[in-house]
């Protein structure tokens, strides 16, 4: 069915065809990222307002209706304030490609959009595993069955080498090279980036062996984790497989594992324990391949554990024994018995 002319889908249309992936050279995950905002959108207009995709233009998109709209994802959606700032941030971008193409049917929206402020979102700490839960963790796969073997291995990978969720699925044969002490490996990272790190022996001699399990360490297309239904898996697929294995954690050591973890939860543990251990924060961001220094400053809030073991030490260092206090005092200058 031929739509009928429509200055905003129009838009929207070559800002996802065009501009986006030709332009911007933004990755396809960013892209459908983008994408699921104004689905969502077309979503609220049509149950909330009872408005067609094809009867959205620039003057409706106001003020009050962006506001009710990340109001009712909070609502009804039940997506957190990041999410929603999220989704906020993509109109936002659309507002400025809109305005600079068609000042005159834009301009109202892109000053709508301006008025919406982003939501304060109370402050949370990161959840990162202490490293008695990485070894739990790494524990539970039974490396007798082909899942077992596979999931040990991507933990382990996961945190030699602080990768995201999606880098983990899009790594192939080809992106990787074995070396007598160690592995380089090409990341494809956040806008088509591609980062080289290395990761020590033991991760890298597991991830060989099982790459020749799998008998496909001559062809480089291959990815290296599947799933049981796909040659690449997918993120769901790495979500799943750390709640299966968070859960068996926690039923068998309920003292520990109290955090929301995540498989980003591997990736923040490995920057915590990277600086925790004296990287210098430069390598920390070259080596997770964040473009701002500022970002891999947030994984300077070192664990509970390594805090209160050098307290303990500065404390036992520096600080006077009752007695020792007492004695280098007793009747210096004559200061009073009720002052000591």
């Amino acid at each position: 069915m031929k739509r009928k002319n429509n200055s905003f889908m129009d838009h929207l249309e070559r800002y996802f065809s065009n501009y986006l992936p030709m332009s911007k050279g933004l990755s396809q995950a960013t892209i459908d990222s983008y994408k699921a905002t104004f689905r969502l959108l077309m979503e609220f207009l049509y149950k909330e307002k009872g408005l067609s995709s094809d009867s959205i233009d620039f003057d409706v998109l106001d003020e009050k209706l962006i506001t009710a709209f990340l109001n009712w994802l909070e609502s009804e959606r039940k997506c957190s304030i990041a999410t929603r700032n999220q989704r906020l941030s993509a109109i936002a971008a659309f507002s400025i490609y809109a305005q600079n193409r068609d000042f005159g049917a834009a301009v109202s929206f892109r000053s709508s959009v301006l008025k919406v402020p982003k939501k304060k979102a109370p402050r949370q700490g990161r959840s990162s595993f202490t490293r008695e839960e990485v070894k739990i963790l790494f524990e539970i796969p039974d490396a007798r069955s082909e899942i077992g073997i596979r999931d040990k291995t991507l933990l382990c990978f996961m945190y030699a080498s602080g990768t995201r969720a999606q880098e983990v699925c899009d790594l192939t044969v080809g992106d990787i090279q074995f070396y007598p002490d160690r592995a380089g490996i090409n990341i494809h990272g956040k806008g088509q980036k591609i980062r080289r790190i290395g990761i020590p022996s033991d991760a890298s001699n597991m991830l060989k062996k099982y790459i020749e399990h799998r008998k496909i360490q001559n062809d480089a297309g291959r990815h290296v984790f599947s799933s049981q239904t796909h040659e690449q898996m997918t993120v769901s697929c790495i979500e799943e497989i750390y709640a299966k294995y968070i859960d068996k954690a926690k039923n068998s050591h309920p003292d520990k594992f109290r955090d929301n973890y995540t498989p980003h939860s591997m990736r923040h543990t490995t920057a915590t324990h990277m600086i925790e251990a004296g990287v210098p924060l430069i390598v920390v961001k070259n080596f997770l391949g964040h473009v701002s220094l500022q970002t891999t400053q947030i994984y300077t809030e070192i664990t509970q554990d390594t805090m209160d073991k050098h307290l303990k030490s500065w404390n036992e260092k520096w600080f006077l024994r009752d007695e020792q206090r007492d004695a280098s005092t007793e009747n210096k200058g004559g200061i009073p018995d009720f002052l000591r």
